[in-house]
């Protein structure tokens, strides 16, 4: 049996965000209901970065993402995150498909932040504050416009180009140029910095704001003062994940905040063991630090897609005869 080979542009081809959004939000129910498999994502730190292993399996299918983070790479032109997936057949072990998993990394974040907008921010939401204009900014817009209509968007970021760039790329939303506090003063706010020390005030966060905080995604990282997560309801995608490397990490480390403090998981709220928001005037945050399951399910979604499509290359990795 041929390994599949799918390159970047053919993963852009096959991916839709809706899709995505579907297949995201599976993968946390299934979680949920204890029909998923993955241990925690495994740090390696190297001079100028780091490299994560992020393992996982769901019903029919598993495998593993090997993603780094190195943020000087755009100085190189390189992107900051890359990644690569093996996706393999659970019964055998079999190296179905090697994709590049750089597009499914920031797809499946999106997805994510969405997801937990659905069921943390007020159901009135409209705007979308944008922390960060880099690579990610574009599909936390691309995932909330599927889940919130209509939308308006206020970003902030330190490079005016990266601004240009996103407000050139969707020419279809009004996109506004602002200050951190205005963007802040949004409906809903993404976090999408390399940051470790607080960049967003308490005082700036208006009652009723939900908080992706999707930045924080290694040990030391962290964007949002802590006294923010301690009036908060706070979900994470992963409680063990979120401890180490997530936007609780530094304040449980300093002891400012517990893990006993958590709200629940997104996986949680999905079956409907922990309530979504009830109240307009609370403040919420996910904590989103990337879970391997995620990966896997776009992963299983795209093999799946590019197998009907066909024409894809393939290689005899394994050249079993």
């Amino acid at each position: 049996m041929p390994t599949l080979l799918l390159d970047r542009n053919a993963i852009r081809a096959l991916m839709k965000m809706s899709d995505v959004i579907n297949v995201v939000e599976e993968a946390f129910r299934m979680c949920g209901e204890g029909r998923g498999k993955m241990p925690a994502k495994t740090y390696l730190s190297v001079e100028h970065g780091d490299f994560r292993a992020m393992p996982a399996a769901l019903p029919g299918c598993a495998g593993m993402k090997w993603v780094n983070v190195h943020p000087q790479n755009p100085s190189l032109g390189l992107p900051s995150i890359m990644a690569i997936l093996i996706y393999n057949k659970p019964e055998t072990g079999y190296p179905l498909a090697i994709m590049d998993a750089t597009e499914i990394t920031a797809y499946r974040t999106g997805a994510a932040a969405a997801i937990a907008s659905k069921y943390l921010a007020r159901r009135d939401s409209h705007t979308i504050g944008i922390i960060g204009a880099g690579f990610q900014a574009h599909t936390q817009i691309l995932a909330h416009a599927e889940l919130f209509s209509p939308i308006s968007i206020n970003v902030f970021d330190v490079s005016k180009a990266a601004v240009a760039k996103l407000m050139n790329a969707f020419p279809q939303f009004p996109i506004k140029n602002c200050s951190i506090q205005e963007a802040v003063a949004s409906d809903i706010v993404c976090t999408l910095t390399p940051s470790h020390s607080p960049i967003i005030k308490k005082v700036w966060i208006a009652a009723g704001t939900h908080i992706n905080a999707v930045g924080a995604d290694a040990p030391g990282k962290q964007e949002l003062d802590p006294a923010i997560l301690k009036k908060a309801v706070v979900v994470v995608d992963d409680l063990k994940q979120a401890g180490t490397s997530g936007e609780i990490n530094v304040p449980v480390q300093k002891g400012i905040y517990s893990i006993g403090e958590v709200y629940g998981t997104l996986a949680e709220l999905v079956v409907g063991k922990k309530k979504a928001r009830t109240d307009n005037r609370v403040i919420t945050v996910f904590d989103s630090t990337g879970i391997a399951v995620e990966d896997i399910a776009v992963a299983k979604l795209l093999f799946e897609k590019a197998q009907q499509v066909g024409g894809y290359p393939s290689v005899d990795l394994i050249g079993i005869s």
